[in-house]
């Protein structure tokens, strides 16, 4: 069965896996742990339209690490269409900054565990 994801954000997907940023790098090597209890996580994973940092499909949950320029006004309008539209397709939204996740990645995956309702 062919994808119903564009080529296009295929494309930036994978581009987006090759070239993540320290904050990214360092929630994944925390989030991949989580096959141990079940959850599928993918990173960079597109979804219609969009690529998100991470996604659990099966749990409808998608994780953003936000640099600084989703403080910017472009950047929290573009956030919110997107957030917007994936809720709209089923999906829960957490937002992390790239500060946070780096200062405090125990506390960032606390809270995606409590969220998941993992221990």
């Amino acid at each position: 069965m062919p994808s119903r994801i564009d080529k296009p954000v295929r494309r930036k997907a994978k581009k987006l896996r090759l070239d993540q940023t320290r904050g990214e790098k360092a929630l994944w090597s925390v989030l991949r742990e989580f096959r141990r209890e079940g959850v599928h996580v993918r990173r960079q994973a597109p979804i219609g339209p969009y690529v998100a940092d991470f996604a659990m499909l099966s749990r409808k949950l998608v994780i953003e690490v936000d640099g600084d320029l989703h403080g910017m006004p472009e950047g929290r309008a573009h956030d919110h269409k997107r957030d917007t539209w994936l809720r709209s397709q089923g999906f829960k939204v957490l937002r992390y900054s790239a500060q946070d996740v780096e200062d405090n990645l125990e506390g960032v995956a606390l809270d995606i565990r409590r969220v998941l309702g993992l221990p």
